[in-house]
């Protein structure tokens, strides 16, 4: 079983690339600000990344980055991405079909809660 630090980093890692994948020039106070994470967090992050091999920093002349360079994920990255968004999907669905539960579990003790007040007035 995965621990749950390790999940929350898979789940970092899914985020920060598929963010990249969409808008490979954003910086990295843009990155840490609509990822909610300090910018020291996400540069640890992205050197971790990069480190696996998984993103790659590009030089790009017209890139809005002030320093000129674009991050960009290798192929290896595009793979690590596609099995993280399927293991990301499963966590999420496991977690939203505990929800469930807990709503009807939530509604059930409500209704009996109403229903004990009503008889007691």
């Amino acid at each position: 079983m995965t621990s749950r630090q390790a999940k929350l980093q898979e789940d970092t890692y899914y985020r920060v690339m598929r963010l990249l994948e969409e808008n490979p020039d954003l910086t990295q106070r843009e990155l840490a600000e609509k990822l909610g994470v300090s910018v020291g967090g996400l540069n640890y992050c992205l050197k971790a990344l990069t480190e696996k091999g998984l993103v790659k920093m590009q030089n790009f002349a017209n890139s809005k980055n002030k320093f000129g360079y674009v991050y960009v994920l290798t192929p290896r990255g595009i793979a690590e991405k596609a099995r993280l968004t399927s293991a990301f999907l499963k966590r999420k669905m496991e977690e939203y079909e505990l929800l469930k539960i807990e709503i009807e579990q939530l509604n059930q003790e409500t209704k009996q809660n109403s229903n004990s007040k009503e008889g007691t007035t």
